[in-house]
This record gives C-alpha cells, sequence and structure tokens, in this order.
C-alpha cells in the first residue's frame, strides 16, 4: 500500500523521513488544535513530539483505497487508553497532502493534549 511507508514511521517512532512521506505543503489537522499545521517542516515537529507522547502504539487496521488511506490505532497516555485514526489523502506521487487525526475517547484526547503541551513546552524553553 502506497501509505505503508508512514505506518513504518509511525510505529518506529520516527518520522526523520517527512520529507519523503509528505509534500512541502501538506496539511495536518490535530484533534487537539482548531487551526491546521501547515507545512512539512511543522508537521515533522509536531508528529515527532505526538509519537513519543503515546505508549503501547499499535494500528489494528489499515485500509486504503484509491488516494485515501485509514489507519485505526490504539495507544496509551498515561493511564488513558486510547483509539484513533489517522486518515491520510496522497498526492499522484504517493506523498501526503493532508493528514487528518482523530482520537476517542475525550478523556484520553485531554491526557494527550495536556502530555503534548508539557513536551513542547520542554522543547521550546530548551531551545
Amino acid at each position: 500500500m502506497r501509505s505503508d511507508a508512514f505506518r513504518k514511521a509511525a510505529e518506529a517512532k520516527d518520522f526523520s523521513a517527512a520529507d519523503h512521506l509528505f509534500a512541502e505543503d501538506a496539511t495536518f489537522r490535530s484533534p487537539v488544535v482548531f487551526r491546521p499545521y501547515e507545512g512539512r517542516d511543522q508537521i515533522k515537529v509536531i508528529l515527532g513530539a505526538v509519537v513519543q507522547a503515546f505508549e503501547d502504539f499499535r494500528y489494528l487496521e489499515h485500509v486504503e483505497t484509491g488516494d485515501v488511506a485509514v489507519l485505526l490505532f490504539a495507544a496509551r497516555v498515561g493511564d488513558r487508553e486510547l483509539q484513533g485514526v489517522d486518515i491520510l489523502k496522497l498526492d499522484s506521487e504517493g506523498r501526503i497532502v493532508e493528514l487528518t487525526v482523530m482520537i476517542r475517547p475525550m478523556s484520553g484526547l485531554q491526557a494527550l493534549g495536556e502530555r503534548m503541551r508539557q513536551m513542547l513546552e520542554a522543547a521550546s524553553s530548551s531551545a
């Protein structure tokens, strides 16, 4: 499947190959914030933190048809179990042009948002 490289990067918690995975002007729609993240460089930073925030991350299902892939995942943040989906839209070259993430339940999403806030604050204060 054309989305296999994204899946491998997420499972390895390594988005160093994001330049090959994402179109330069890709969009990331987060379940935590209202405004989408625009551009590959912003997406690399956010996804790098997200995959570190998740514990016991694993994909449960992976469906792809045409230029859209949907990957169902499960993970934990602290004591909160969560499920989510990564929805990828791919261009003709197989690069991701849009990534939308949805997470449930609300308590898992809130735990992720708090963990992300802490990680991004720590990263910006050490930079």
